[in-house]
């Protein structure tokens, strides 16, 4: 999976948006004003992901291209090469982290967002 297919992908998911909050280089995903992914453009092969702490200590022992993400809460957010890992693991991933952040969520966010 390249840069662009995983942002495809992440755009895919109900209620995503793209935003630059930081710079006009590391592309975020939100849902619901809520952070899920982080795409650093100079970066091209890297995403990263929120992930539930058990969980990323588990992806972290069985994938070497899975690291704690740098300047992130590294119990929570995890580095993944998009080159080296399969395009379903990379799914999942994203998808487990859009989970995440939209299980957060104010009651009256997801409502409004028609994610109940």
């Amino acid at each position: 999976m390249n840069c662009e297919e995983a942002h495809r992908y992440c755009e895919s998911l109900p209620h995503a948006e793209s935003t630059f909050p930081f710079d006009d280089i590391n592309l975020v995903m939100k849902v619901g004003g809520r952070m899920f992914a982080l795409l650093p453009l100079d970066k091209p092969d890297i995403i990263l992901v929120k992930c539930d702490p058990e969980k990323a200590i588990d992806l972290r022992e069985r994938h070497s291209d899975i690291q704690p993400a740098w300047h992130m809460n590294k119990r929570h957010w995890n580095m993944m090469n998009l080159t080296t890992l399969s395009d379903n693991l990379i799914r999942e991933l994203i998808l487990h982290s859009y989970s995440l952040v939209v299980s957060k969520l104010p009651k009256k966010t997801k409502t409004e967002l028609n994610l109940l």
